[in-house]
């Protein structure tokens, strides 16, 4: 297998991961009714990733800080696994 189609997949797995639980963060800020079924599959995509940090990490004063843990996360074990490939 190709190493520049892993690091491609790599950086493009992290980066629709990122994106997704910004997406739904915002989402979360406006109404989306219009927009269901994207809240609903962005709800599926990160959940998974979102809820064991919300164990660990509860809500402060009302704010969920665990998407933003969850980011900082998920930037660090890309550079990880981008740089063992290395």
């Amino acid at each position: 297998m190709n190493m520049d189609f892993v690091v491609t997949f790599i950086r493009l797995l992290f980066t629709i991961l990122s994106w997704a639980i910004i997406i739904r963060i915002l989402l979360t800020w406006i109404r989306v009714e219009a927009l269901y079924p994207v809240a609903r599959i962005l709800e599926q995509i990160t959940e998974p990733i979102l809820a064991p940090a919300r164990r660990i990490i509860p809500p402060m004063g009302g704010l969920d800080l665990s998407p933003i843990i969850v980011l900082v996360l998920l930037n660090l074990v890309e550079r990880l696994l981008l740089s063992a490939l290395n």
